[in-house]
């Protein structure tokens, strides 16, 4: 199991009590992997501070306000990829099987794409294999860090350390078309309410999907990026 990994997964996660009481356990795990830089580490620790010892109605609001209200910060890594395409259902299929062949049954009602899920996932398998698709999704990580950089958000060292864990460089190209999608406020219901709107769900099985391995799956993560904008567009 990799520590580092399962713990980026659980700070990543819902905020409960638990999580809380066991974020000392977690920050021990973080500070002591030297995958990391000591700045890395660094920056990990207020967000470390914010969630063992802030009051757990504020954690929880925040957390909903960041990733559950503004899909531009959406944990569900597909939504940054394939939008509400149909492709976006045969790559749930294809990471579903995935899960399966190695072994992993995840207990959520968290879509397969969660990122809390996969990393979860990935914290079983050999680092190798862990770490390329960890690159494959580069440039989400540097979007998802840029947009909470913004914010102000102590969130964004975690996504500033899944890049580096991935040990690669983002396309400066991509994380800018990602970048390019417009924000709205996650105060502002009504708006909320017209973008979720806009995208048709079409999820479903797509009958040429096949099995692959967790890397071919994502490795076309880059490529689909104007198809999706398209199609959110309609």
């Amino acid at each position: 199991m990799d520590r580092t990994l399962k713990a980026l997964s659980l700070i990543l996660s819902y905020p409960t009590r638990e999580l809380q009481a066991a974020m000392p356990e977690i920050g021990g795990v973080l500070a002591s992997d030297t995958r990391l830089t000591s700045a890395a580490r660094r920056a990990l620790r207020p967000l470390m501070e914010e969630l063992g010892g802030r009051d757990i109605y504020d954690i929880e609001e925040q957390y909903v306000m960041l990733f559950d209200r503004s899909r531009t910060l959406s944990l569900n890594l597909f939504e940054h990829v394939h939008g509400e395409s149909r492709d976006r259902g045969g790559a749930m299929v294809s990471l579903v099987a995935t899960y399966r062949a190695g072994g992993f049954d995840p207990v959520t009602s968290e879509l397969p794409d969660h990122l809390p899920v996969l990393l979860e996932f990935l914290a079983t398998r050999p680092f190798a294999e862990a770490q390329d698709t960890l690159a494959d999704a580069a440039h989400i990580f540097e979007a998802l860090n840029a947009r909470l950089v913004r914010r102000e958000s102590p969130y964004a060292a975690v996504f500033a350390s899944l890049l580096q864990l991935s040990g690669a460089q983002a396309d400066r190209e991509t994380v800018a078309e990602l970048l390019d999608q417009p924000e709205v406020d996650p105060n502002d219901l009504e708006a909320l309410d017209e973008v979720w709107e806009e995208s048709e769900v079409r999820f479903g099985p797509d009958p040429n999907a096949g099995c692959p391995v967790t890397r071919d799956m994502l490795a076309r993560m880059d490529e689909p990026l104007r198809r999706a904008s398209g199609v959110a567009a309609e």
